[in-house]
């Protein structure tokens, strides 16, 4: 459930037609709608009311800082993955006691900054990152609480570029070595072992590989605890699955039962990771039409947004739900076309084959569910400013980014001073 409806025709965010945001900002933009953010928290949460647990939102989703804020307002942790994300996190009003921090390449000035900050955990994925670890800790005289990320061997039944629990994905330290890694760490000085970590892949939209993750978990808490070794927090990482095409997906209840089910009586705190179950639906991209174009075999409806502002179709061949922001007639006609972006490259398209109504130069179109791994992940390709980004409260807006448009790409840039004979009079490149 989202709060992007038709209201007398024309497609709202909470209270605020996107046809007037269009025409004060332009397009494209996204647009986040905080009343959504906040039910689809509140909703995650109440799942697991009667565990210890802990929701720590993942940055990576979207990293915008009033969306992050808007999280921090209820009480949400941050699951991050880098130190700017940290640094995001912590300016956004996370309690730094509520942060974790994941993944395989973290430098010795990200650790640094992360055991400075004072956060809960540290998910350690290799066994030289454990040697850096202890080594900075050392140094500083302080304490690293640290989780062991289990890589358990379970196939995820997602798209290949988002499994991370398998042997050949680069993730965790395989399930069979956690034990010695466990052992070897609880014995570190100025290291502090708190539990086990696990994260298998994200968009699950089955909860059999969960169910498989977790009782893997569950074994190694057993065999550790058997050897004196303590497991406190058990983070269960993130992933699950939300229904871009409108198709069956699990609820936050049914994740639950498992989580009960398998790790619900072991007396750990559980550590939540959602990030696209929290944001997907809570955001959309806005974009308007250039052109229809009738081709050889196909129609095609080319809009102002490219892959550079939403990435996702083009890299996973993911579908986004396509809206007219102006609602069409429950009898009109609908006319087939392949829904492209001006990037100059045939990968730069959303949807093909899409049904829509007639549509027309200067048309508004929303992509929904795009309020994950949207504006975060957009980029300056093709010298494309990257579109701004608003969040609704209600019957008001607010930008919340800025449009970032190619002068401020290029400020960034410099000639260097051996090229300087190749300059004209007026600052160009010469012939």
């Amino acid at each position: 459930m989202d709060n992007f409806t038709y209201k007398g025709s024309e497609l709202f965010a909470e209270g605020v037609p996107l046809s007037r945001i269009a025409g004060e900002i332009g397009t494209p933009f996204y647009c986040y709608s905080r009343a959504t953010l906040e039910r689809h928290y509140a909703v995650f949460a109440d799942a697991f009311s009667g565990l210890d647990a802990d929701v720590c939102y993942s940055l990576k989703a979207n990293g915008n800082l009033a969306v992050v804020s808007a999280l921090a307002c209820l009480g949400a942790g941050a699951d991050v993955v880098s130190g700017g994300e940290l640094k995001r996190a912590l300016a956004a009003g996370i309690d730094a006691r509520k942060i974790v921090f994941s993944g395989v390449g973290k430098t010795a000035e990200e650790l640094t900054r992360a055991l400075d900050a004072g956060i809960l955990q540290i998910n350690v994925e290799s066994d030289q990152e454990l040697e850096t670890l202890r080594r900075i800790a050392g140094q500083k005289g302080v304490t690293a609480r640290i989780a062991v990320r289990v890589n358990p061997d379970v196939d995820a039944l997602t798209h290949a570029k988002i499994t991370t629990g398998t042997r050949g994905n680069k993730f965790g330290i395989e399930w069979p070595r956690v034990h010695e890694v466990c052992a070897r760490a609880a014995a570190m000085p100025g290291i502090e072992l708190s539990g086990l970590a696990v994260h298998i892949g994200s968009q699950l939209l089955d909860l059999e590989p969960f169910r498989a993750a977790y009782r893997r978990l569950g074994d190694l808490v057993a065999g550790l605890r058997a050897d004196g070794i303590e497991v406190r927090n058990l983070d269960l990482g993130g992933g699950l699955g939300i229904p871009y095409d409108g198709g069956p997906s699990p609820s936050p209840q049914d994740y639950a039962s498992v989580v009960r089910e398998t790790v619900g009586d072991l007396g750990c705190r559980i550590i939540l990771e959602p990030g696209r179950m929290i944001v997907g639906n809570a955001g959309v991209l806005v974009a308007a039409v250039i052109y229809v174009k009738t081709g050889a075999v196909k129609n095609f409806v080319i809009v102002d947004a490219g892959m550079n502002d939403l990435l996702r179709p083009a890299l996973y061949g993911a579908a986004h739900a396509i809206t007219p922001v102006r609602e069409p007639s429950a009898d009109g006609k609908l006319e087939e076309a392949d829904v492209v972006g001006p990037i100059c490259e045939s990968g730069d398209t959303f949807a093909t084959a899409c049904l829509l109504p007639p549509m027309s130069s200067g048309d508004l179109i929303a992509f929904r569910t795009a309020g994950a791994y949207g504006a975060v992940m957009a980029s300056g390709y093709n010298a494309r400013s990257l579109p701004p980004e608003v969040m609704v409260d209600g019957g008001d807006f607010q930008i919340v980014r800025e449009r970032i448009g190619v002068d401020d790409l290029m400020a960034r840039e410099t000639v260097p001073d051996f090229l300087g004979h190749a300059r004209t009079e007026n600052g160009g490149p010469g012939d």
